[in-house]
């Protein structure tokens, strides 16, 4: 398995910001990407990145998150803005190169408190 590191997260008020990175070690991915899972919820995918640059937001960030990538250094970034408590959430950072995203970060708390 290839080790995804995950690092950001906290508390923050609504309407704060707050970024993740993720950091990849051993290979290259076509597609990173970051999920997110509620309490009580499903896992959904927030946003994605190719290596081409081609970006995915799930409806409910779009305008809000932005969400970038460095293929040089094997990392992916989530920058989330004007945060909502309804972001409350643990996000996963994960990766694929074939369908399905098969290697998955730790996950990281991100609270936004209202």
């Amino acid at each position: 398995q290839v080790p995804l590191v995950e690092s950001g997260g906290g508390l923050v008020q609504a309407g704060g910001s707050l970024r993740l990175s993720c950091a990849a070690s051993g290979r290259t991915f076509s597609v990173m990407g970051w999920f997110r899972q509620a309490p009580g919820k499903e896992r959904d995918l927030v946003a994605s990145l190719t290596s081409g640059s081609y970006a995915y937001y799930a409806d409910s960030v779009k305008g809000r998150f932005t969400i970038s990538r460095d293929n040089a250094k094997n990392t992916v970034t989530l920058q989330m803005n004007s945060l909502k408590p309804e972001d409350t959430a643990v996000y996963y950072c994960a990766a694929r190169n074939g369908v399905s995203y098969n290697y998955w970060g730790q996950g990281t708390q991100v609270t936004v408190s209202s």
